[in-house]
């Protein structure tokens, strides 16, 4: 079973911190939390300027080339030797989203703070304004089984290959009833359905036994959501609830829907 979570109260010193506060209806918000204050020897991931392609039309929040994240863990400083602890509010997708995207770089030292900025915090982690700049040359080694494509997903929805399409988003969206963002409602054909929200216990993301009755353990399984931000908690919840075989479609419905047919429900 893969460790995903840690306490803040369990991390050993010294430690390698990653702030990944983030609002996606404010995306300059991550970077204003950071400079204000941020665990001491933290640098700043950010959503949109690190862990996304901005430039590509692949949905919301597109996935990056190797090259943009091999550059983006050598600034970070990021080397395979040492264990990376991610931090966001708690009980939030964003430090998933990191955690994603360092195991798809090959960073399995990898972990997601569970009580997040404040609980760093109360556990005596000392708060600063300062930056590290301090680089690395780290040879990435990417794991491409945790992430799939849109031609993957087309294989799925068609029936051609068998895994499961689980979708993160609420019901509501789901289901086709209501579409707040995306310029056309409903999923990508054949998905279940699974509100990632449902994994939030006390402003912490944490496994639930509800899993268990949408997917089980002997499945291979295709998560996304809107944009892939929301998806990367339910991928990071799966990993920790002992799910083998679980991929990431960062595109998402975003992308998916510019291209494919999709599928509502009333």
């Amino acid at each position: 079973m893969t460790t995903v979570f840690v306490k803040a109260s369990e991390i050993q010193t010294p430690a390698y911190f990653l702030d990944a506060r983030f609002n996606l209806a404010d995306p300059q918000a991550g970077k204003q939390a950071f400079a204000a204050g941020h665990i001491e020897g933290a640098r700043h991931i950010d959503i949109e300027d690190h862990l996304s392609d901005m430039s590509s039309d692949a949905g919301r929040h597109p996935m990056p080339t190797k090259a943009q994240l091999t550059a983006t863990f050598r600034q970070l400083g990021l080397t395979y030797d040492q264990p990376i602890y991610i931090y966001d509010n708690g009980g939030e997708p964003f430090a998933a989203r990191a955690y994603f995207m360092l195991q798809y770089g090959g960073f399995t030292n990898s972990y997601i703070v569970q009580d997040g900025y404040e609980g760093l915090q109360r556990a005596g982690f000392a708060v600063t304004t300062d930056v590290e700049t301090t680089t690395s040359d780290v040879d990435v080694q990417f794991n491409d089984d945790v992430y799939v494509d849109r031609a993957a997903v087309k294989e799925v929805a068609r029936g051609k290959i068998n895994k499961v399409l689980l979708d993160a988003r609420s019901n509501v969206r789901y289901r086709g009833e209501e579409e707040p963002i995306d310029a056309v409602a409903g999923h990508i054909p054949r998905a279940r359905n699974y509100d990632w929200e449902q994994l939030i216990t006390a402003g912490m993301l944490a496994p639930n036994e509800t899993l268990a009755n949408t997917v089980s353990k002997d499945e291979d399984i295709i998560v996304y959501c809107g944009s892939g931000v929301t998806a990367s908690p339910l991928y990071a919840v799966l990993k920790e609830a002992g799910y083998p075989n679980v991929q990431v479609y960062t595109g998402s419905f975003s992308d998916w829907l510019q291209y494919e047919p999709v599928v509502q429900e009333r």
